[in-house]
């Protein structure tokens, strides 16, 4: 397998924020863990502080998320695809694809050089004619000090594609030696964040506790800050016309923020360390495009940063994207065979959205190849799986960023219990080695002995009743982790407590659960109503034009993602059910 990198230096590069997971996220690498993907494991081997959010709710959104050495998870990267078997990686740019028809036969490059091949899997991040802006200055690139990818992103075009415009951007960074932190939280003007103790780790293969090595902290910006950006704000790209690409919503630009919220006097600010033996510091919540003697005046305006030093301005950056309408669930394009599409040029923003789409595309290419049957992930069965149907079926409209909330069956779709769902999947198709399968089998088997000993223990309720210990977990008068300490003989693995967590939750919501069970059983037959290719939509009586037309733009594959197009409704979905049904009947009969 080939590997088409513009620079093997920037292999494993964290252009943005330097963490890992975060709510929806966390579950997500939890998931690529499951089936056999590195990312958990690399972020366990070089983060700096380890967290699970949203504690205080229930566990369908506790999302473990890790700060980053971004210097060290990239070296932890390259290093294990340089010494992975099977894999050649070459330095340039693709120009091309070569085209056998309508099948893709391999890449040609810029220098001229061609690679043949019979699957190939494009993942241009935000390098598809690319175009940073700070202020006035809008320069070509991917991200800064890298060349944007203009060529291919023509070539698509020339394809056929539907592609659109879309815009991301980043904070600017400090210098931490700049930055007096003991005397600004004296002030109270900084709150330090802790990770936590103990920690948990991302990947279920992680033995030991991840350190923490570092603290966080969180502020809040000025009247003064917010005052620099509105004096400015005809100099930002964003609302000068500038920038024609469309940004994202949930995670606006500090510009946004001040504008579309004039009510706000302030907005949360995180100060990040982008590592231990680095300077530089990354202002979470502060993502900008304003020239940079404005960027480094609202700094300045900012408390405990009136001395603080700009090493690098924000940015925006605008790039093209393949509206994922344009895939199968396989992340296969309708339009090309065997060519393949994953990360932001699927109109996704984020690492973790990015590994998702990668390991799903990459392992397709490979069954392709193969000639063996696709490996598609249910929305039922996976975050990676609401993720993809959702861009296949919807599209985008601006970048995507998975949310819990995106999910029907969030409770069944926890963090903890992503190898209980996945791995044995991951392993029918060799994506899970036997170490990994190993240690899930012996986890399983742990699960099914603590449960035994629940039923078999008796316990006194903090209520006075002698009950047993799953009848005590089940009325939540106790956790799995005050039984450990009372004496009750419940395994666990040494780092990350998924055993507890797992059990804790399978007992406490043990009703919920075998609700969504059945909901997902009742909507898994819309699922399986397949809906051929060659589908006639047109003349169906009680289809809208409108509908019809975005019908036949993303010809669903099934019944239920059809459901789930925008416009469909529930009368048009009962429509053509019975006409799939019919004519099923026809062919049987």
């Amino acid at each position: 397998m080939g590997l088409c990198t513009l620079s093997t230096a920037t292999i494993g590069t964290m252009p943005c924020n330097p963490a890992v997971g975060g709510t929806a996220k966390g579950q997500l690498v939890r998931e690529i863990d499951a089936l056999g993907g590195l990312m958990g494991l690399a972020i366990d081997a070089t983060g700096i502080q380890f967290k699970v959010l949203n504690q205080s709710r229930g566990p369908a959104v506790w999302a473990p998320r890790a700060q980053a050495d971004k210097q060290r998870y990239a070296r932890w990267m390259a290093e294990r695809l340089a010494h992975a078997p099977g894999i050649t990686i070459v330095e340039g740019q693709v120009a091309r694809l070569m085209l056998n028809g309508q099948t893709v036969t391999g890449v040609l490059l810029v220098d001229g050089r061609t690679f043949r091949g019979k699957a190939v899997v494009v993942t241009t991040g935000t390098f598809l004619n690319g175009i940073i802006h700070v202020g006035d200055d809008r320069r070509p690139a991917g991200r800064v000090g890298e060349p944007p990818s203009v060529h291919l992103g023509e070539h698509l075009r020339a394809l056929g594609f539907t592609v659109g415009r879309l815009k991301t951007g980043t904070p600017p960074r400090l210098s931490r030696a700049s930055i007096d932190f003991d005397r600004a939280v004296s002030a109270g003007v900084f709150h330090v964040e802790h990770g936590d103790e103990p920690s948990v780790p991302l990947s279920f293969l992680t033995e030991d506790a991840p350190s923490n090595t570092v603290v966080c902290w969180k502020l809040h910006s000025s009247t003064e800050s917010h005052g620099a950006v509105r004096r400015h704000i005809a100099r930002s790209p964003l609302y000068n016309g500038q920038i024609q690409g469309i940004g994202p919503r949930y995670c606006p630009s500090f510009e946004d923020k001040v504008m579309r919220f004039p009510d706000r006097d302030r907005h949360l600010v995180h100060l990040e360390p982008e590592g231990l033996d680095v300077d530089e510091i990354y202002v979470n919540g502060m993502s900008m495009s304003l020239p940079e003697d404005v960027q480094r005046e609202v700094i300045a305006s900012l408390p405990g940063l009136e001395s603080a030093r700009v090493l690098r301005p924000g940015y925006a950056v605008e790039y093209d994207f393949v509206q994922p309408t344009e895939l199968r669930h396989t992340l296969e394009t309708r339009r090309i065979g065997r060519l393949f599409l994953a990360g932001q040029i699927n109109g996704t923003s984020g690492y973790e959205e990015a590994a998702g789409q990668g390991l799903l595309a990459g392992v397709n290419a490979a069954l392709a190849v193969e000639g063996r049957p696709a490996f598609v992930v249910g929305r039922h069965e996976g975050y990676l799986g609401v993720m993809v149907d959702d861009l296949v079926s919807r599209g985008c409209l601006e970048p995507y960023r998975l949310f819990t909330s995106r999910a029907e069956h969030r409770l069944h779709l926890r963090a903890d219990n992503a190898d209980l769902r996945l791995t044995e999947r991951g392993r029918e198709i060799g994506l899970v080695g036997d170490a990994r399968w190993d240690a899930f089998q012996a986890r399983r088997a742990r699960l099914t002995r603590n449960r035994d000993t629940l039923r078999r223990v008796s316990v006194m309720a903090p209520s006075g009743a002698r009950v047993t210990a799953e009848d005590a977990l089940k009325w939540q008068e106790v956790t799995a982790g005050t039984l450990l300490e009372g004496g009750i003989a419940l395994e666990h693995a040494a780092a990350g407590g998924f055993d507890l967590a797992t059990l804790q939750t399978e007992i406490k919501y043990g009703g919920y659960l075998r609700r969504q069970d059945a909901e997902m059983r009742r909507a898994l037959h819309a699922e399986f109503q397949r809906i051929p290719d060659d589908f006639v939509y047109r003349g169906l009586s009680g289809l809208s034009a409108e509908l019809v037309q975005r019908l036949e733009e993303v010809r669903p594959e099934s019944l239920g993602q059809a459901s789930r197009i925008p416009g469909m409704t529930p009368a048009a979905t009962v429509l053509l059910n019975a006409v799939l049904s019919r004519k099923s009947a026809e062919k049987t009969g």
